[in-house]
């Protein structure tokens, strides 16, 4: 039977370990709650609930209510609820699907893909990531983000699909 002796420099790293990931959970909250309230401010100038906001930007040339519902995290029969109202404001309008007109096929109206243009140049504007960092310092950022997101979650027990084909940055 052996054992490792372990020097005091891992002795350190591990003490260290839990400080850094409560700072890292700390800043990740703030951030959070920083993005969340100008998100909120911005949706409100529109008339519009935040995760209204949140449909407009998930939203490509056409989505079906339920893969909407799966972008956004949210239970289908919600997706309902947002597409009236987007609806009412003249930003989206549904069709029935080619292959089966009981699904119903969500597009942004010019209104709301205009709508949409401005609402993303306001969020560039106030979100601390677009005016905190240079470029290659948001590349970074956005690579650390799909790292963390793609990986396994060893509480799941299966990987998580992100291969999209992007080029994945480097952080200096």
């Amino acid at each position: 039977m052996s054992m490792e002796i372990q020097g005091p420099d891992t002795a350190r790293a591990e003490d260290s370990a839990p400080s850094l990931d409560r700072d890292i959970l700390d800043s990740l909250t703030t951030l959070v709650k920083r993005a969340g309230a100008v998100g909120h401010s911005i949706a409100d100038g529109f008339g519009l609930a935040p995760h209204d906001l949140l449909a407009m930007f998930k939203l490509d040339s056409g989505l079906a209510m339920k893969e909407l519902a799966k972008r956004m995290g949210c239970d289908a029969s919600f997706i309902t609820t947002i597409a009236d109202n987007l609806e009412k404001h003249g930003f989206l309008h549904r069709q029935p699907g080619q292959r089966d007109r009981r699904v119903k096929i969500l597009a942004l109206t010019p209104e709301g893909e205009a709508a949409k243009e401005v609402l993303l140049a306001q969020l560039a504007k106030k979100m601390p990531w677009c005016y905190a960092l240079d470029e290659a310092e948001r590349r970074c950022f956005r690579d650390l983000l799909r790292k963390m997101l793609d990986a396994p979650d060893p509480n799941a027990g299966t990987a998580a699909s992100g291969e999209d084909g992007t080029e994945e940055g480097t952080c200096a």
